[in-house]
């Protein structure tokens, strides 16, 4: 059985963070984990886009909706109960729970602080909450080839375009230090005719 893992609207935004998992997914055949995602998650995804690019066109947003939508479609949970279980402070996470639960999650990777913050017992959730920097760390601890695999094609990708940042540095921009030290080490293992074709 896949481990499945549900993604919050706040890491499935950062392109970077969802580029990543993504394509560490793909590059695994779905064999590493599953990313799940619901309607609310895509669509608070979707708003908070638009609110960060208040002019950018309405394709823009229909192309990332169906790109997440298409790419994801396995993952996606339809249906989900809030049966006020969830013992957080935020009433807005609780639909994150729901699904998780009803996803069978494994994991949530989140980057909100209200899921481990003192008011939540951790051990009597049914899934493990992570950070994307610690479940991205987790699954190079588990397939270091298949992050390996995956530094290399966006390497590749990011050469033939103009960027600013290197691939470590727009990690930690997006709040994952130490997978971006990971990144790092497996750049300098690439040979370098791998790095640079």
């Amino acid at each position: 059985m896949t481990t499945r893992a549900l993604v919050d609207a706040n890491v499935l935004y950062s392109k970077t963070l969802r580029d990543w998992l993504i394509m560490i997914q793909l590059e695994s055949g779905g064999g590493l984990y599953e990313l799940c995602w619901t309607e609310d998650i895509l669509a608070e995804t979707l708003y908070r886009f638009r609110k960060d690019h208040p002019t950018v066109d309405g394709g823009v947003i229909a192309r990332l909706h169906d790109i997440i939508a298409t790419t994801l479609e396995g993952g996606r949970i339809h249906d989900y109960v809030i049966d006020g279980s969830f013992s957080g402070s935020d009433p807005h996470d609780q639909h994150v729970h729901a699904a998780a639960i009803a996803a069978g999650a494994t994991y949530l990777i989140t980057a909100d602080g209200d899921f481990t913050s003192p008011g939540i017992d951790l051990d009597s959730l049914p899934y493990e909450v992570h950070g994307p920097d610690s479940f991205l760390m987790l699954v190079d601890d588990s397939a270091p080839h298949r992050v390996r695999a995956v530094t290399k094609k966006q390497e590749r990708y990011w050469d033939q375009r103009r960027r600013s940042k290197t691939l470590s540095q727009a990690l930690r921009d997006a709040g994952c230090p130490g997978f971006a030290q990971r990144v790092l080490q497996h750049l300098c293992h690439l040979p370098a005719d791998d790095a640079n074709t």
